[in-house]
This record gives structure tokens, C-alpha cells and sequence, in this order.
């Protein structure tokens, strides 16, 4: 990265903090400024950034976002109030989520024959999870009921991280199907991802968690240093993960859970950070989608890849959803508006990252492509109707909000939201 480059960056960073308040009042989204921005500056337009998908410091920038988003975004559920108040993400996962999978799986064998099966559900499972932060209206207004927010708050926390052990399963058995390596490595691999992940990543968020809270406590470590030691975690457990061959990203994810649920007070300064360092990484990933991904993706465009991409984020998404929430007792315009509001976003374009950088099978470019051009529709659809659609919404609840049994206003409490802007 040349010095030319480091400065627009610098520059664009210090303009869009300029008027980052008035953004935060309208339709636009820091998302949608940032996707814009890479693409001014990309290698066909003004030429700031002339890097490929494939380059170093694109996969560590997106390696290093992946991390702290499954750390962070883990570390702000609370399971105990999950269990006992909310049931309606815990229906969006558990049902939900896998039905999503299944449906998108189905089209993407009726829309690309180019797809093997195992291919079609690598791509449902890229796009299958949500990111709130695409609709920030959503999930910080007050006049949306604190449940509806919360659900798709708490859905988009845990969704990625739960899609990612399924996504590596079926590339494991994408590799083995193409016979790149013996079927007992890939049941090794899959077993050692899936296992040794996990388990190095529940004893970092416990015991690093316990030992940075200790000596907080005991003003051994000083407030800046448990910051940092947060962060550290999230490192550590990747690392370690990756030392011993399981997968550093799913013990990150674990290793946040974990620390978010036996050690509160260090997860405060670990949301401190995300709302600054962190937030600005996240946006960064989608400068970077703008200025490196779009304009090859739509070189690839097609009218297949357009409605598959449309389907993905509407029919295969609002079905699912209003599947998992029967018996809820909620009314249709919930179930539209949590349908609706299941953008993707971060994680989907670093999961599909992950699968064109670390995996070698025939789809994988084609899945890549059309995973861009659905994140770049749902960044500015979902974007430039989450203001609209949540005073429709808001409008349709206040008009019920006297009448008995609303499933909509049961109050629950509240988790940390990530999201660009702070509220307020």
C-alpha cells in the first residue's frame, strides 16, 4: 500500500467523522458510504487502489475483522437471559437458520447447473447469515419493540458464528468429493476443525477472562491494558487453535461466548473498543469489498446471479423465518419486517474470502461472485428502507399497542448492540 493510498484513506476516514452525526439521522448508512468510497478509489476509476482479492494484505485485514467480529459479537450474549426471555432468536437459529440453508441449497441447484450440490450449500451457507448493522434503524430505534430489535440483534450475534462450523463441514466434503486428498484426511480435518476449535477457544475465554478480571480487581492492570488484554484474547485463541490444527475462527467465537458469559465486567472494555478500533475495521472490510471485489464480480454478472441473489435475501429468508416462529402468537407484519431484515453483510464476504483464498475446488470463484453481487444489493436495499420500513413497522405496533396478549411488547432485556454509531 503506497503512501498516495494511506493518505485518501486517512483523509476519506477524517471526512466521513465530519459529518458521521448527520449520516446517522438519514438513510444512508456508513456501510453504503464506505462500499461507495472503494469504488471511486478502485484500480477502473480513479486507480487510489489497484489490489485483487487474492492479495496479502486484503486476506490479513479480512482475517483479522472475521476474528474480532466472532469474538465480539459472541461476547455480547448474555445465554441465561437467551434461554429464559428469548425465544425468538433462539427459534431464528435453531430452526430458522438451518431452513435458510436448506432452501437456499435447493436454489442454487435450480438457478446455476454449473454448482454441484455440495457447492450450492457452501453458497447458502456464505449468505446465510445476518448483519443488524446494515439496518442500524432496526435494531437501535426505540419505537421498534424492544423484543422485534433484539431478536435481530441477538440472531446477527450468534449466526455466523454457528454457520461456520457447517460451512466447513461441507468443505470438507467438497474436497473430498473432488479427491484432492484422501477421504481419512478430510474426515481428520473436519474432525480436528470442529473439535480442537472449540475446545481451545472455551479455555482461553474462561481461564484469560478469569485472569484478566483478577487482576483488574486487584488494580494489578490498569483499565487501558484490560482493553487491550480483551483484544488479546480474541487473538490468543485463534492462534492457539490454529497451533494445534483446529480452526482459529471458531475458537475465537467460542472463546468471546465463553468470556461474555463468566467474565462481564472485562467484556466492558471490550465493547469500548469494537465501537471504535473495531467498527472502523469492520467499515474498512467494506471499503475494501468496494474498491476490490464489486467492479470483478459484476464483470460475472447475470441475470441468473441477479435472481438468485434477490431470492436469497427475500424468499429464502422470510419463509424460513415464518416457519420457525409458528406458534409464536405474532402478528404477520412482525413476521414480514423479521424476514426482511436479514441483510448480509461482514460475514458473508469474509466467509467468502475464506472459501477463495483457503480452499481449492472447481465453484469456488463462481460462488465467490455471486456471494459480492448479493451483499452489494443488500447493502443499499436493506440499507435505504431500514428508516421507512421501521416507521411503518413502529406505526403499525403503536396502533395494537393496547390490545391484549401483544406477544410484540413482552419486554426483555436489552444486550449490547454492534453497530457503526452509538445511540444518542
Amino acid at each position: 500500500m503506497g503512501i498516495v493510498t494511506l493518505a485518501a484513506i486517512a483523509l476519506f476516514i477524517l471526512a466521513f467523522g465530519l459529518i458521521s452525526g448527520r449520516i446517522q439521522k438519514s438513510v444512508i448508512t456508513p456501510p453504503m458510504v464506505f462500499v461507495l468510497f472503494g469504488l471511486l478509489v478502485s484500480n477502473r476509476v480513479l486507480g487510489v487502489i489497484d489490489l485483487t482479492a487474492e492479495n496479502e494484505i486484503i486476506r490479513t485485514v479480512a482475517e483479522l475483522t472475521l476474528i474480532l467480529v466472532l469474538f465480539t459479537d459472541a461476547s455480547r450474549i448474555n445465554i441465561r437471559n437467551l434461554r429464559r426471555e428469548h425465544n425468538i432468536p433462539v427459534r431464528l437459529l435453531s430452526l430458522g437458520l438451518p431452513l435458510c440453508i436448506i432452501f437456499g441449497t435447493l436454489l442454487a441447484g435450480i438457478v446455476f447447473d454449473y454448482l454441484s450440490f455440495l457447492e450450492g450449500a457452501i453458497l447458502a451457507t456464505i449468505l446465510a447469515p445476518t448483519d443488524a448493522a446494515l439496518g442500524q434503524a432496526v435494531v437501535s430505534s426505540p419505537k421498534v419493540p424492544v423484543r422485534i430489535r433484539q431478536a435481530l440483534n441477538v440472531e446477527s450475534g450468534l449466526n455466523d458464528g454457528i454457520a461456520l462450523p457447517i460451512l466447513l463441514f461441507f468443505i470438507s466434503l467438497a474436497g473430498a468429493a473432488e479427491q484432492t486428498e484422501t477421504s481419512g484426511f478430510w474426515i481428520r480435518f473436519a474432525a480436528m476443525q470442529l473439535v480442537l476449535g472449540p475446545v481451545v477457544g472455551i479455555a482461553v475465554g474462561f481461564f484469560g477472562g478469569k485472569l484478566v478480571e483478577r487482576a483488574g480487581r486487584t488494580e494489578w492492570m490498569s483499565r487501558t491494558f484490560q482493553d487491550l488484554a480483551a483484544l488479546g484474547l480474541s487473538f490468543l485463541a485463534y492462534a492457539l487453535a490454529e497451533l494445534v490444527n483446529g480452526n482459529g475462527f471458531i475458537s475465537a467465537f467460542c472463546a468471546g461466548l465463553t468470556l461474555g458469559n463468566t467474565s462481564r465486567a472485562v467484556c466492558t472494555c471490550l465493547y469500548e473498543f469494537a465501537e471504535a478500533e473495531g467498527q472502523l475495521l469492520t467499515l474498512l472490510t467494506f471499503m475494501v469489498f468496494g474498491a476490490v471485489m464489486v467492479l470483478p464480480a459484476l464483470d460475472q454478472f447475470n441475470w441468473l446471479i441477479m435472481v438468485y441473489g434477490i431470492l436469497s435475501l427475500t424468499v429464502v429468508r422470510i419463509v424460513p423465518v415464518a416457519i420457525s416462529l409458528i406458534g409464536v402468537r405474532l402478528e404477520k407484519g412482525t413476521h414480514l419486517f423479521l424476514g426482511w431484515f436479514g441483510p448480509r453483510g461482514i460475514a458473508s464476504i469474509l466467509y467468502g474470502l475464506l472459501v477463495l483464498d483457503k480452499v481449492s475446488f472447481s465453484g469456488s470463484t463462481e460462488i465467490f461472485t455471486i456471494v459480492i453481487i448479493t451483499v452489494l444489493i443488500s447493502v443499499f436495499v436493506h440499507g435505504l428502507t431500514a428508516f421507512p420500513a421501521t416507521n411503518w413497522y413502529a406505526a403499525r405496533m403503536e396502533k395494537m399497542k393496547d390490545e391484549p396478549d401483544m406477544e410484540e411488547h413482552v419486554q426483555v432485556t436489552e444486550l449490547p448492540v454492534r453497530l457503526p454509531f452509538k445511540k444518542g
